[in-house]
């Protein structure tokens, strides 16, 4: 079953593991693998139990070589001078687990039999894909520090050991049980609960099917002055018109960007509902200082008792949506491709083939590389849903190849400018 083992060789082997909270290489739709091992699994109490029983009772399967002096025995046994074999198995199948992925590395000197084996971090590997559909290598980086592995053409004897779950679309990767469970907890905030005091009325709880169907939307000021539009499933009066809202349906209409965990405290809140009207608007008037009366329910806009304000009502409808599967992988050299795919504010909810249209003028994207402290280390226009970051422009921007990449993408609209932005944090 393990004759893989013989005659596999690696110059070195990674010795400082970090089990259990790195994610690998598949494209997950809408988010970076790291924000799916920090939030999805270290940050969830079930997901890491489950992670957990999974990989511990995979790894007491008895494995049975014989004869007991075989020297496959003790190599899982003890497989490297870190680990003891069950160590190494519930590192392996812990990875399998929370990134799709788990990689084994039969470490040896040459021509030698392997002498030690190691579980590589799925964040740190890459597939080298071939011609014929099969991966003829693989690689693995920490930090400047690349390992390439190839398979051996004739004999297709491999020094990597590349397990990985069914995932229907992708030919190299495997598909993390994560990110299934991600579209149900982005949609679904089951965490968070919002304390609001209503002046008059009353709140109640809905069903699920309920929310999904429009019912308890509100929109609700964030930090920056967005405001995020959200759903509301459980409403609990707690104090004299104080309510607990939670079951959260967040960031509807596209408003993602304006989310707060939780909102700061004296936010403004405003329930959506029949009593609202739209205000009309000429072109003219959008940023254009306009005066407003909010008189007490039932009287004229002159009562003395009238709130009166000036605003000026930005055209938000109108920007392009933020982009969203933000991805950036190393092209078998320190040369970075960034990916993304575009947001439509009409017609890009189609369920037919091809992509969502552009929905302005031209097609147009900012990127910005920040640097770890956030700020923009370098800013450029590209004119489709992909742009190749240089290793030269890496080291001008930080003096070497990161291993970590921050950077923001947002589409250009009519007006030059860019509308909302999508930023992520990848482990290259």
């Amino acid at each position: 079953m393990l004759d893989w083992l013989k005659r596999l060789r690696g110059s070195r082997a990674e010795r400082k593991l970090m089990a259990w909270h790195a994610l690998g290489r598949p494209a997950w739709p809408s988010r970076d693998p790291t924000m799916f091992a920090r939030e999805g699994y270290a940050k969830n109490a079930i997901a890491y139990r489950c992670v957990r029983l999974i990989a511990e009772a995979a790894a007491s399967a008895p494995l049975r070589v014989g004869p007991s002096d075989h020297p496959l025995a003790a190599l899982l046994a003890r497989p490297n001078p870190e680990q003891t074999g069950i160590e190494l198995l519930e590192t392996f199948f812990g990875h399998l687990q929370v990134s799709g992925n788990a990689y084994l590395e039969a470490a040896s000197f040459e021509d030698a039999p392997p002498r030690e084996l190691y579980a590589l971090r799925p964040d740190r590997t890459q597939v080298l894909p071939g011609p014929d559909g099969w991966p003829i290598g693989w690689e693995h980086r920490v930090g400047p520090d690349v390992r390439r592995f190839e398979r051996d053409p004739v004999s297709n004897e491999a020094p990597i050991l590349h397990l990985k779950l069914f995932h229907p679309s992708d030919d190299w990767y495997g598909q993390s049980p994560m990110e299934a469970a991600a579209y149900a907890v982005d949609r679904w905030d089951r965490g968070n609960v919002i304390r609001v005091k209503l002046y008059a009325g009353a709140l109640e709880s809905v069903s699920e099917d309920d929310v999904l169907a429009g019912a308890n939307v509100f929109a609700i000021e964030g930090e920056s002055g967005e405001w995020e539009i959200l759903a509301v499933r459980t409403c609990v009066l707690v104090g004299e018109d104080e309510y607990e809202l939670s079951g959260l349906l967040r960031g509807l209409a596209d408003t993602g960007h304006a989310m707060g965990a939780p909102m700061p405290a004296g936010r403004k809140i405003v329930k959506l509902d029949a009593r609202l009207a739209r205000l009309p608007m000429s072109s003219h008037e959008w940023d254009a200082p306009l005066g407003f009366f909010a008189p007490p329910a039932s009287t004229p806009a002159t009562d003395v008792f009238a709130n009166i304000e000036t605003l000026a009502l930005h055209h938000v409808a109108m920007r392009p949506f933020s982009p969203a599967h933000l991805a950036a992988r190393r092209t078998g050299t320190d040369d970075v491709t960034l990916s993304w795919v575009r947001q439509a504010r009409s017609g890009g909810l189609a369920w037919g083939p091809g992509e969502p249209p552009i929905g302005e003028p031209s097609e147009r994207y900012l990127i910005e590389i920040l640097d770890p402290g956030g700020a923009v280390v370098r800013s450029v226009e590209a004119v489709t849903e992909g742009w190749l970051y240089s290793e030269a422009d890496q080291i001008v921007d930080f003096g070497a190849p990161p291993a970590i990449l921050r950077f923001r993408a947002a589409q250009i609209g009519a007006n030059g400018l860019p509308g909302l932005k999508t930023e992520s944090t990848i482990t290259l």
